[in-house]
């Protein structure tokens, strides 16, 4: 693509026989001479009704009068000028961009506008050309302006704009530099400057520094969840997981994490930093408040944290909700080994009936579910059924010398009893 350099002097000199580079310099250092020019009093009176009417927001009819007084205007230069400058803004009001930017490069190729109307056209003109995804041609405008401009003129916004063109030609560490120099200018700067910042960082894998901009983004914005979970990740990504925890455990105080995502991540955390208490609590109320499912994984997920914690209780209650939940007896069965354990053999022979009726079990653990349900009716007392289920579990292989071993001490009860 060719890109359209403007007059300095007469002589107008397309891009694609001189070098970009060069030829921008030579349009940043040049002088130019206008001259003097001014508009009688009869235009003054017309471009006065017309402003009116555009401050008015009568566009159509701006337009239309421009358009007549531009057909007027013979090989008056400057006439020219003003009248496509005035046409520019009454396309740009229009939303009709295209146009223009049309206009406002015939305006500045007359090359007769002062230098503080001439320069000042290139912002606008950079504009739209950046809306119009032609960032060359953009940065090439707004990079001319930069040249030309006043300091104090520069604003904090210029910077955005050129820090927004420069990321959409994927010059990274050129956005940080404008941006960060946006920022800088500005006691108030915006929250979509600091987005374009991070993005920045992020693009070039520079994480220590993403996570520098993102703690200053919920210092600023405090109630967004993106920068909480954003700065979280990042300090993962850092292998910093404690101070992710620090991150997430803040904003979930802050009631910010209403996603399903966000309490598992941060139960993760919590469950990685030996801290299972605090994992099972904020699981099991996301769970009862409707933010997690209410089904057998994240039971599950519960009743092991509450069982790390040795909260057998409050253990036993969760792996009974992950049961009632389950196809299959596996959760049921994992909850009888804990009543074994805890001696409460009611419960645990009627979990097992639960474990056995539903199945899905491997030979494995149905021949354990049959040596648990043997050792919960004989410490219930009923030798018979525990014979039985012990009987059961000797024909899988690898509960069979156990259950070799429970028949044995079942005889020599019943030797002793019998005594």
């Amino acid at each position: 693509m060719r890109l359209q350099v403007f007059r300095v002097c007469a002589a107008a000199v397309a891009l694609a026989t001189i070098d970009p580079c060069f030829a921008q310099a030579e349009l940043c250092h040049a002088e130019r001479n206008p001259g003097a020019h001014a508009l009688n009093e009869m235009t003054w009176k017309q471009l006065n009704a017309i402003y009116e009417d555009v401050g008015e927001e009568h566009y159509d009819q701006a337009y239309e009068d421009l358009q007549k007084m531009l057909g007027r205007a013979g090989r008056d230069n400057y006439l020219q000028a003003v009248l496509n400058q005035a046409l520019a803004q009454v396309e740009w009001a229009r939303g009709n961009y295209a146009p223009s930017l049309r206009y406002f490069e015939q305006a500045v190729d007359l090359d007769v506008l002062p230098d503080a109307t001439h320069f000042a056209l290139m912002y606008q003109i950079a504009q739209l050309y950046f809306m119009n995804d032609q960032y060359e041609q953009a940065l090439d405008r707004l990079e001319l302006w930069f040249c030309k401009a006043p300091e104090e003129k520069i604003s904090a916004t210029a910077y955005v704009l050129q820090a927004a063109i420069l990321a959409r030609k994927e010059d990274y560490r050129a956005t940080l530099e404008a941006i960060d120099k946006a920022i800088a200018m500005d006691p108030e700067p915006q929250e979509q400057w600091y987005r374009l910042k991070l993005a920045a960082h992020f693009e070039l894998k520079q994480y220590p520094e993403a996570a520098e901009t993102l703690e200053v983004m919920i210092t600023r914005w405090s109630e967004s969840r993106a920068y909480w979970l954003q700065l979280a990740q990042v300090r993962i990504q850092l292998n910093q997981d404690d101070m992710a925890l620090a991150v997430l455990a803040l904003a979930h105080r802050k009631n910010l994490l209403t996603e399903q995502s966000d309490i598992t991540l941060l139960c993760s955390l919590y469950s990685h930093s030996d801290l299972p208490y605090k994992a099972a609590e904020i699981l099991e109320g996301a769970i009862i408040d409707g933010i997690v499912p209410a089904d057998q994984k994240h039971w599950t997920q519960v009743a092991d944290a509450w069982y790390a914690a040795e909260e057998l209780e409050k253990a036993l209650q969760a792996y009974g909700e992950a049961g009632k939940a389950a196809e299959d007896g596996h959760i049921d069965l994992r909850r009888a080994y804990l009543l074994v354990d805890l001696e409460r053999w009611q419960g645990a022979l009627d979990t097992l009936d639960r474990a056995l009726q539903k199945g899905g079990l491997d030979d494995r653990k149905t021949g354990e579910a049959y040596l648990l349900r043997g050792m919960a009716w004989f410490n219930l007392g009923n030798y018979d059924k525990a014979g039985a289920d012990w009987g059961r579990a000797g024909r899988h292989e690898k509960s069979r010398e156990a259950a070799g071993q429970w028949m044995n001490h079942l005889q020599e009860e019943q030797r002793r009893r019998a005594s």
